[in-house]
Order: C-alpha cells, then sequence, then structure tokens
C-alpha cells in the first residue's frame, strides 16, 4: 500500500513542478518603452564597439606629445683591413669599440600639433558615441513603437471577429423571417476571410518589429509591449534653433579641430627637426678611450616639391570637411522642417479621426444594420459601412503609430538632450 503511493505521488509531483516550471513561459514578460530602450544602451554591440574606439583614441592621445624612443647605437669604428694592423682591434690607435645612443627631436611646433591632432581624435571619438547612441534609441524606439502598434491591431481583430459572428446571426434571422436571400449567409463568411488575410499581414508585420527590436535589445524582444505610445512635446521653435546641436551636425566641431590641427602639423614640417648623439668609443689601453657627442639638423631645403604638397593637402580636406558639414546641416535642415511639418499633419489626423471619422463611421454601420434589420436596406451597405469603419479603426491605429515615430525621431535627436 505504501509503495503503491509512491508509486502515484512521484508522477504526481513531477508534473507540479514541469508545470510550475512551464509557468513563466506561457505569458511573455511585459516589456515597456523606457525597459527597451534601457537593455538597447546595454546590449547594443554597436555602443560597446563605440566605446572601444573612444578607449583606444583616449590611449593614442597618451604619447602623442612625446619624443621618439631613443636609439642604442653598437658598432667598431676604423676597424683596420690592410696594412700591419690589418684585422686588428687593439693595434691601432683610431679603431674603436663604441657605443651611443641618438635622440630625434620632433620640432615645437609639430610635436604641439600633433598632441591637437590626438585630443581633437578623443573628442571625434567621443561625438561618434553620441551619434550611435542616438542611432540605437531611434531604432529601439521605432522598433517597440511598430510592435505595439502592431498588438494594438491585433486586439482590434478580436472586435471584428466578434462583429462579424453578431452580423452572421442577423443574416440568418432575416433569412428565417423571409426578409434575406439564402445568397446573403456566404457574405459574413467571405469577410471572416477578408479578415484572415488582412491578420496574416498582421503575423508578417508583427514577425518584422520583433526581428528589428532583437537586434538592439535580443530575446527580451519577444516579450510583450505594454504601456502606451509615446507623446512627446514637440516645440518646432526651439528644435529648429537647436538644429547645430544634432550629435551628427555637432560631431564637426571636434573634426575640424582635427583637420586644423593636421594643417599646422604639415606646416611644422617646414621647420627643422633636430637630434643629438652622444657616443662612447673604447680603445686599446695604451690609447684611452674617447667620447664623441654631435648634433644633425634636418634641411628642409625644397618645399615645393615636399611639405608644400603635404600642407596643400591637408588645406583641401579642412575646406572637404567644411563643404560636407554644410551639406549635411542642409540635409538635416530639410529633415527637421519635414518631420515637423508630418508630426503636424499626424496630430490633425489623429485628432481628426477621434472627433469625427471614428464616429462617423460608427454611426454609419449603426443606421445601415437598423435599415437590414427593417427590411429598408441591403445587405451590402452593412457590408459596406462595417469595411469602412475597420479601414477607418486601423488607420486610426496607423496614424497614431506615425505620429510616434515622427516625435521619436525629433524628440531624440533635439529634445532628449536639452530639458
Amino acid at each position: 500500500m505504501k509503495s503503491m503511493c509512491n508509486c502515484t505521488g512521484w508522477p504526481l509531483m513531477a508534473a507540479l513542478v514541469a508545470s510550475v516550471l512551464a509557468t513563466p513561459n506561457l505569458a511573455a514578460a511585459p516589456l515597456t518603452l523606457d525597459e527597451a530602450l534601457r537593455l538597447a544602451e546595454n546590449n547594443a554591440p554597436t555602443l560597446n564597439a563605440e566605446a572601444a574606439r573612444l578607449q583606444a583614441a583616449t590611449a593614442d592621445a597618451i604619447p602623442a606629445g612625446e619624443l621618439p624612443d631613443p636609439k642604442l647605437l653598437l658598432g667598431v669604428q676604423n676597424y683596420p683591413i690592410s696594412g700591419p694592423n690589418r684585422g686588428s682591434l687593439n693595434d691601432d690607435s683610431m679603431t674603436s669599440q663604441m657605443v651611443g645612443v641618438v635622440q630625434q627631436v620632433p620640432n615645437r611646433d609639430k610635436r604641439q600639433a600633433r598632441v591637437e591632432v590626438a585630443e581633437a581624435a578623443v573628442d571625434r571619438a567621443q561625438a561618434q558615441g553620441r551619434i550611435e547612441r542616438l542611432s540605437v534609441r531611434q531604432a529601439t524606439a521605432q522598433a517597440w513603437i511598430n510592435l505595439y502598434s502592431v498588438a494594438r491591431k491585433e486586439a482590434l481583430f478580436k472586435d471584428f471577429y466578434q462583429e462579424n459572428r453578431l452580423l452572421a446571426e442577423t443574416v440568418r434571422a432575416q433569412i428565417a423571417g423571409g426578409r434575406g436571400q439564402p445568397a446573403d449567409a456566404v457574405t459574413p463568411k467571405q469577410e471572416a476571410a477578408r479578415l484572415e488575410e488582412q491578420q496574416d499581414e498582421l503575423t508578417r508585420l508583427r514577425a518584422s518589429a520583433t526581428a528589428a527590436l532583437k537586434r538592439w535589445i535580443g530575446p527580451a524582444a519577444k516579450d510583450s509591449p505594454v504601456g502606451n505610445l509615446p507623446v512627446w512635446p514637440v516645440d518646432a521653435l526651439g528644435y529648429s534653433h537647436k538644429l547645430q546641436d544634432h550629435p551628427v551636425l555637432s560631431a564637426f566641431a571636434p573634426m575640424t579641430r582635427e583637420a586644423e590641427a593636421k594643417v599646422r602639423e604639415a606646416e611644422a614640417e617646414k621647420k627643422s627637426d633636430w637630434s643629438w648623439e652622444v657616443d662612447y668609443q673604447r680603445r686599446s689601453r695604451e690609447f684611452g678611450d674617447m667620447v664623441s657627442v654631435q648634433l644633425s639638423f634636418d634641411l628642409p631645403l625644397f618645399p615645393d616639391k615636399r611639405q608644400n604638397p603635404k600642407v596643400a593637402a591637408r588645406h583641401a580636406e579642412l575646406n572637404q570637411l567644411e563643404a560636407e558639414q554644410e551639406a549635411v546641416t542642409r540635409k538635416h535642415t530639410e529633415e527637421l522642417e519635414q518631420d515637423l511639418a508630418d508630426y503636424q499633419r499626424l496630430n490633425r489626423a489623429v485628432q481628426r479621426s477621434q472627433a469625427s471619422l471614428l464616429p462617423l463611421a460608427r454611426e454609419k454601420v449603426e443606421l445601415s444594420m437598423a435599415s437590414y434589420r427593417a427590411g429598408k436596406g441591403d445587405l451590402m451597405s452593412v457590408i459596406a459601412a462595417r469595411r469602412e469603419l475597420i479601414d477607418a479603426r486601423l488607420k486610426h491605429t496607423d496614424y497614431e503609430e506615425q505620429r510616434a515615430l515622427t516625435g521619436a525621431r525629433l524628440y531624440f535627436a533635439y529634445g532628449e538632450h536639452h530639458q
């Protein structure tokens, strides 16, 4: 008897444990927009790459202004290869074994320019990190908004199917009462199939949005989006004044400083570098040891063929950068004006849809259905009105989604860091 209880108890216990462990997987955990943004900043590999870029630039800046490493010289001087002392290191008074040190000293302007180039490179790496952070946050927010909007549409389809079932019941009642055609019984089934086709497209959109979000936050993209669509305040005039603060445009400041420092570095090559050398020369004991000291200087005697072309090249790069900055500024000015216009249009569209289009579409369905039930209207008028309502509800969700996407572009580029 006791063994039978054990035999039945263990499988029951195992089943309970398995059900408890499986419970968290039955429903995905909620995923807010703020949580998605936090996960993106912690998991996006591109941000890790930019952090490594900054670390490398910072490390490169440390030795930028230092002198080159000294050189150790080893050798034999005045080694005889003929005559009576041929092949001897000690018999000739001029022969010596030499050890020395050479230190090259680039001119001061060149070293200072190299320091400025390195410091500007660090600032440029920081700016690129801000650009990538903006890109990651925008992309994450847009993917979350797309996924959230798909979920809202999927919830609408539950209402659509319920309304279709009520329509089917009404049609059957009309046919039974002699106020409808037998062929009308097929129409609700056709409408249900049409809804299924639309829902298939939602399934594709959900997979696409989940894949886009997974790129930034990993497996958490499978969780259910919760909360509300973000509605950020949009300051049209303020954003126009903050155009130059956009991370892409503000990155041109360190890039320009770097290019100008490279010009100064090229110009510094016209000035002479120099080096010093100290040698210790060991000779045979009867001759005595010697020490030599010497200085050497570069002679930039032909700047037209050497230094001037480099200076011209660096100036051309600086001019190129200035032209690119102007082009990017115009591009972002255009995008900002378009986004602001789109946001205002979408805001009006959402308000119009909420205030008039949706209520009118619902009223049209109710009136068409009342006429049909009274035998004064046909079924196709009801179907047409229902389709208009379905399209209006889906379009209202699209308007809110597009407004949120446009608001995200504006907020992260101009609003987030200036509050």
